[in-house]
């Protein structure tokens, strides 16, 4: 899971709108693929999905990386602009040349409204690609800016992976300046070379407002958290060991909290508009699995290192023989060992994360006990 692209093209271009298309020609272009440039990792999907697992969020999302992308990005924009330097001066050649009165008033036309300045649309750039590690480490996902130095995943958890609210707000930051300048253009009024500033500086200005409102009511969940009772209703209330909070789009009331004891883990529903936190020990209590020689098989495959490595909450069970997905009427029942992290295991309207938990992953044992197949999402690594 990854804040979805079209919040981060959003965001590239009211960042350029809130000023910097001003300073340097072609900033809306470039903050608005750089914003999501760092995404280009999904391109190691190719080569599989556990490839592809590994390397999200790798390398083209740290402090390393995004200083190539931005060179890779200007360069391929500078190309662009000899491209229409080029074609202008052919088209130019090929006009009559124009003599008398015409010809002294005669308005020659810049080829970009701002200036040509590859320095600043580089810094330009660099923003927009911390824009995207910025928006990335919000939801529960998480980010490594510090790899290959620091292996630490990093994650706010305060913003869903795909928050409505903050997709309205760029929205009308682009949008409004055009539905009112054809209202201004109705009335013969001039318009600007410049459009939006102002919207553009509201949207991003409000998303860090609804951001910091989202942290103090994500500390409001896990102030509930830490203050409830967990375990089975007729037995006393377990240690609390760490305790997270993820949360629900749209509603900044509404968060789902994970606590791990010495013996289990527990999940909830903090609403701390009422100060309330909700949970079924029957559905919401889950004991710590014993390690089996099938689940210490399954952590030492490549898909289950990689699984481990970047979950925070990993549940991991020998769940018995089972078929692999699009198994064949002669494939044997192989002994599967699941993979799943706590912080998708609960339903929105926009994932079912109790029916199919997003990023889940069963390794399959053989007969002998070695691994015979391993799937991410549903999907087999060939």
């Amino acid at each position: 899971m990854k804040m979805e692209p079209v919040t981060h093209f959003l965001t590239g271009a009211c960042l350029a709108r809130a000023g910097f298309n001003r300073k340097a020609a072609y900033a809306t272009l470039a903050m608005t693929l750089a914003a999501e440039m760092p995404d280009l990792d999904t391109l190691w999907s190719i080569g599989g999905p556990i490839a592809g697992f590994e390397h999200h969020r790798g390398i083209t999302h740290t402090l390393i990386g995004l200083p190539f992308e931005g060179l890779a990005l200007v360069g391929a924009i500078w190309v662009l602009h000899r491209v229409r330097v080029r074609r202008s001066e052919l088209h130019a050649a090929q006009q009559p040349a124009a003599t008398g009165p015409a010809a002294e008033g005669a308005i020659v036309r810049p080829l970009t409204a701002a200036p040509v300045r590859w320095a600043s649309l580089y810094g330009f750039a660099m923003i927009a690609l911390l824009s995207h590690i910025l928006l990335d480490w919000t939801n529960n996902y998480g980010v490594r800016p510090f790899f290959p130095f620091n292996s630490h995943w990093y994650a706010g958890s305060f913003v869903f992976i795909f928050e409505p609210v903050m997709f309205v707000l760029l929205l009308a930051g682009l949008l409004a300046p055009p539905l009112f300048g054809l209202v201004a253009g109705e009335v013969g009024a001039r318009r600007p070379t410049f459009r939006g500033r102002g919207w553009a500086i509201f949207a991003l200005v409000s998303i860090a407002a609804l951001w910091g409102w989202r942290i103090v009511e994500r500390n409001n969940a896990i102030q509930l958290a830490s203050n409830a009772t967990y375990g089975p209703t007729d037995a006393p209330s377990a240690e609390v060991l760490r305790l997270t909070a993820s949360p629900y789009p749209v509603n900044p009331f509404r968060w789902h909290t994970i606590v791990e004891t010495p013996a289990f883990y527990q999940m909830a529903t903090a609403d701390t508009l009422h100060s309330t936190l909700a949970s079924d020990p029957a559905q919401d209590l889950f004991y710590k699995p014993p390690a089996t020689p099938a689940i210490e098989t399954a952590k030492q495959s490549r898909l289950g290192r990689a699984y481990l490595d970047w979950a925070s909450w990993p549940v991991v069970t020998e769940a018995g023989p089972a078929a692999p997905v699009h198994a064949t009427p002669h494939t044997p029942d192989w002994n599967s060992v699941a993979f799943r992290d706590l912080r998708f295991m609960y339903d929105t309207p926009l994932l079912r994360g109790r029916e199919n938990p997003p990023l889940s992953a069963i390794v399959y044992l053989d007969a002998t006990g070695h691994v015979a197949r391993m799937e991410l999402g549903g999907r087999a690594q060939e």
